[in-house]
């Protein structure tokens, strides 16, 4: 059996699980989510737990099972705690504020990049002098929040040789020495 699949999901109080023609719903105080699951996998809920059973042990059901109950694990810890991810700024003159969903970046090109964000995500982006900016995105869908944390790294990734470019809050830069002057 696979380690995470037969792992079950405990449900916490103000969490409600409903299955229902292959999917899952999870409604919580920080929103509602709901996942597809493959028609072979069952979803049991009973007595405060969630638990996801295979069918057989052939090589995709196994890979399902695991995936499947990550996955309803996520939405539970996502409507009850929700997920947060912080981008931090680094570099002259680049800049993160927000109106509302709409995020402006100015990341050194010469013109600034506006982004409309989901509205299931929560953005406040905050300047303080003397740090960099910082722009912290909340959400309980774990999936949304990365794919759009993914695609504001992608702007302007961080460069190996002055470490400048949008990165997650706490992130470790490989870097590298560059040119050095011959004597």
């Amino acid at each position: 059996m696979s380690r995470i699949g037969k792992a079950p999901i405990s449900i916490p109080s103000g969490v409600n699980v409903t299955v229902k023609d292959n999917t899952v719903t999870v409604k919580g105080p920080k929103g509602e989510l709901s996942q597809a699951i493959h028609p072979e996998m069952e979803v049991k809920v009973e007595d405060g737990t969630i638990t996801v059973v295979r069918p057989n042990d052939e090589k995709e059901t196994r890979a399902q099972h695991g995936l499947y109950r990550s996955l309803i694990n996520n939405m539970v810890v996502g409507v009850s705690e929700g997920y947060k991810k912080q981008l931090e700024l680094v570099g002259v003159g680049y800049r993160a504020t927000n109106q509302g969903q709409l995020l402006d970046l100015a990341l050194g090109y010469s013109h600034p990049i506006q982004l409309m964000l989901p509205k299931e995500i929560k953005v406040e982006a905050v300047t303080d002098r003397k740090s960099n900016p910082i722009i912290t995105l909340e959400s309980a869908d774990k999936q949304l929040l990365g794919q759009v944390c993914a695609k504001i790294r992608s702007l302007r990734k961080p460069e190996p040789y002055k470490g400048k470019g949008v990165r997650f809050k706490g992130e470790e830069i490989r870097r590298k020495a560059g040119k050095s002057a011959k004597v």
